[in-house]
This record gives C-alpha cells, sequence and structure tokens, in this order.
C-alpha cells in the first residue's frame, strides 16, 4: 500500500511538472518561432482611423457579427494608447491626437504635438525614423498609402518637417526654416526621395509634379529628380505588375486614390438608407492596396540581402470617417483586411517576419440602437447588412456638414511573428518603435 502511494506522489508531481511545462514550451514555439535564412522583416499595417468601432462595423456589415476578419486571427492582441503632447509644454499630453503625432510616436519612439512630422514639439528638431535606422543597418525599406504619399502617415517614416502641411517644393508655407534654400531638408516629397526609400506607393501626384526651387534639380519637378536618382516611376496598375527595379515610385492618382465602394453619406434624423453598399468604386487603373502590398513585398524580397521593413497604410477609413460615409469607410477597412491577408500569408512561408496590425487613431462612428427623434445629436445611416440585418451607424462629433472628428480612445494592436507577445497588455504608441527596433535586431 505504501509503494502505491509512493508511486501514485510520483506520478502527480511528474503530471504538475508537465502541465507548468507544456504552456511555456508551447509558447515559445508559437510566439517566437525560429528564423529560417537569412531574412528577418517586419511589415506595419497602419488603419488609419481605425478604432474598435469601425473594425466592429466593417465585421458586422460584410462577414456577419459572429464572422471574423483576417486582423481578427492574428494570435496576439493587446491596445495602444494615441495621445500626443502639448507644442508650448511637451511634458503635457494632449489626448486627441492627429495622424502627424501619432506616426511620428511609432516611427520615432517620441511623443510630439499634433501636426509634426518626426519633428521634436517646441525645439523643432529632427527625430531619427524607424525607416531611417533600418537603412543604417542594411534593409530595404517601402512605404506604401492609399492616401498622397505625402500624407502624415507615410511622410513620418522619411521625411523632417514642423508641419505636415509642406507636402511639396510649392506647399511649404509653414514650414520657410525647412525650405532647402533656407538650408533645410525640403518638403516631404523632395525628402522621400532623397532617402532612396526603396518603394513608394501611393496617390498624390500632384506634390511630385511641382517644381523645385533650389539645389542640384532646380526647375525640375520632384518626379525628375526621383527618375534622375535611379526610380522608376509607374502611375497604373499595369505599370506596377511589370516594374522589377530596386527603386519604384509608384503614384496612382493626382490626390488620394478612390475609395474601393460607395454609398450615400450620414444624415440629420432620420437618417440616410436604406442601403447596400455599392461595391467596384475603384478604377482598373488603380491598384488595390493589397497588389500594392503584394508587389512591395515582392520587390523588396527580391532586392534584399538582410530583409525589409515595410509600412502599408489603409488611409481613407479615416478619410470616409471625418466625411461620414458608412459605405466608403467599411469598404475601406475590408480593402485594408484583404491587404493584412497578404502580410499574413507570406509570414506564414517566411516566419522570420513580424507583422503588426493598429491604427493611429480612434473616430467618430458608432453602431447604435434606431434613432428615434430630431433631437438626437449626430447623423446617421441604416445600412443592410450581408446577414440581412439593419444596422444603424452615427457620426455625432461634428454638426451635419463638417468634417467629423478624432477620438482619443485607445486603439487594438495585433501581431504574429518574432517579438509578436509584445503587443499584449495596453502598450503606448511609442513602444512599437522598440518592438520593431528589436526584431530587426537594431541597436
Amino acid at each position: 500500500m505504501q509503494g502505491k502511494k509512493q508511486y501514485f506522489s510520483i506520478g502527480i508531481s511528474v503530471l504538475v511538472l508537465l502541465l507548468l511545462l507544456i504552456p511555456t514550451a508551447a509558447f515559445a514555439r508559437t510566439s517566437v518561432p525560429e528564423t529560417h535564412g537569412r531574412y528577418r522583416n517586419v511589415i506595419l499595417f497602419l488603419g488609419d482611423g481605425m478604432g474598435d468601432s469601425e473594425i466592429t462595423l466593417a465585421r458586422n456589415y460584410f462577414v456577419g457579427a459572429n464572422g471574423r476578419l483576417n486582423m481578427d486571427k492574428l494570435p496576439y492582441v493587446g491596445a495602444s494608447t494615441t495621445y500626443s503632447v502639448l507644442e508650448n509644454n511637451p511634458k503635457q499630453p494632449d489626448y486627441v491626437t492627429d495622424s502627424a503625432a501619432s506616426g511620428t510616436g511609432w516611427a520615432t519612439g517620441t511623443k510630439t504635438s499634433n501636426g509634426r512630422i518626426s519633428t521634436t514639439a517646441g525645439t523643432d528638431k529632427d527625430l531619427p525614423t524607424i525607416l531611417e535606422l533600418a537603412q543604417k543597418a542594411g534593409y530595404v525599406t517601402g512605404d506604401v498609402t492609399t492616401a498622397e504619399l505625402t500624407d502624415a502617415t507615410p511622410a513620418v517614416l522619411a521625411s523632417h518637417v514642423s508641419s505636415r502641411s509642406c507636402q511639396g517644393p510649392a506647399d511649404m508655407k509653414s514650414c520657410p526654416q525647412d525650405k532647402k534654400s533656407a538650408g533645410g531638408p525640403g518638403s516631404i516629397a523632395e525628402q522621400q526621395i532623397d532617402h532612396q526609400v526603396n518603394v513608394l506607393l501611393g496617390g498624390g501626384k500632384q506634390r511630385f509634379d511641382q517644381k523645385i526651387d533650389f539645389g542640384k534639380y532646380t526647375g525640375k519637378t520632384v518626379l525628375e529628380a526621383a527618375q534622375a536618382q535611379g526610380y522608376t516611376v509607374v502611375t497604373d496598375a499595369n505599370g506596377l505588375k511589370k516594374v522589377n527595379s530596386q527603386h519604384v515610385l509608384g503614384l496612382f492618382n493626382q490626390s488620394n486614390m478612390t475609395t474601393e465602394w460607395t454609398g450615400t453619406p450620414a444624415q440629420p434624423f432620420p437618417g440616410s438608407g436604406p442601403q447596400t453598399c455599392q461595391e467596384n468604386n475603384r478604377p482598373s487603373n488603380e491598384p488595390a492596396l493589397a497588389d500594392m502590398t503584394s508587389k512591395a513585398i515582392e520587390l523588396l524580397q527580391r532586392n534584399s540581402r538582410k530583409g525589409f521593413f515595410l509600412q502599408v497604410e489603409g488611409a481613407s477609413i479615416d478619410k470616409q470617417d471625418h466625411a461620414a460615409n458608412p459605405c466608403a469607410q467599411i469598404g475601406e477597412t475590408i480593402a485594408f483586411d484583404k491587404a493584412i491577408k497578404v502580410g499574413m500569408d507570406y509570414a506564414r512561408q517566411h516566419p522570420d517576419t513580424l507583422v503588426i496590425v493598429t491604427a493611429d487613431h480612434g473616430h467618430t462612428s458608432q453602431i447604435i440602437e434606431e434613432p428615434t427623434s430630431a433631437k438626437q445629436p449626430g447623423v446617421f445611416s441604416k445600412l443592410i447588412t450581408k446577414e440581412g440585418s439593419t444596422m444603424y451607424v452615427s457620426y455625432a462629433t461634428a454638426p451635419s456638414g463638417e468634417s467629423q472628428s478624432h477620438t482619443g480612445t485607445q486603439v487594438r494592436i495585433a501581431a504574429m511573428g518574432p517579438e509578436a507577445p509584445r503587443v499584449m497588455g495596453v502598450i503606448n504608441q511609442t513602444d512599437i518603435f522598440q518592438i520593431i527596433k528589436r526584431a530587426l535586431s537594431i541597436r
């Protein structure tokens, strides 16, 4: 009897030890997979204005309340705070950020004030960015967006100006000290080219058509300067498919790229609709965000000896939230989600790749009960989802006809691959900079 008790006790001890070890081993296997080959890559996906409400709207409409988007399938999930700081007192928070300040946070690891692009609040000093550090460490780099390439989110990686409005050589009124003629680095468009980012894809051709007024390329457009510096320029989807160069500049619209879906914007009580969204709004000569992402990865992998850093922005989630246009907003979220799938598929085949998906800030749209009174604040729309149910959407941070505003909420951050568990819990946007540095082994 004593022997049986002894064996039973030993068996229980072994079982407890196994239960303690198995989760640790499983965590080690799934959270930080072994790297294979010589590549080690990071793909950062930014949904501009994509708070939890925007994600839920898209999920409910497109795949159903019990469905899951691609971004919902990432294994490690946390939340990121989004505040900026005051220009005249950088130690004090500004609770509602814009895209320039939030982008500077993850791009440089430093908080700044709204409107600044990778420069310090108050003192206007340039801050080294993760893209610049990656380049110095031997990585190839890419920057993809559905906005103008010179818009705030893509701009934070490869430019330093005191105001996000300084997009082209003719747009420098707010940044006189940054003009090349004043000894500065020039406009955002000029700096992006001068930084020799390997792949630049998006809209905003109007900025690159502006003429440079000082220096080596005086009298030439930024586009001509890019070609002189070795860039292959493409302007449509067919050209993007065929291009195979070390440096590619893709400009697919004079301004922001066309939204994937369209519909009737929200209206005062009783609101617009009932409506189903009109899909297939993007013209065929403009590539989808998923196609730009796929091509960027292809080019970066082909031209890399060490690895790559790529940022991909779904920009017009935010822009259509400002416009209180739920169909266009949902369509941009779905297009962004399809691009995320491209990155996830690549990471599954290349387990030394870190994929991060997050947003720069929250926004206005809310799923609500049916509005019942003209006294109810906001504008509304009634959507008939693909499940056949009715979903009511409200926008109420600005009067009807005016631009809706950002919110100060925390936003989702999710990841897969090396260092992915570091996004869990509640982190700060500036922590993303450190996570990417660690993933790329940058000191």
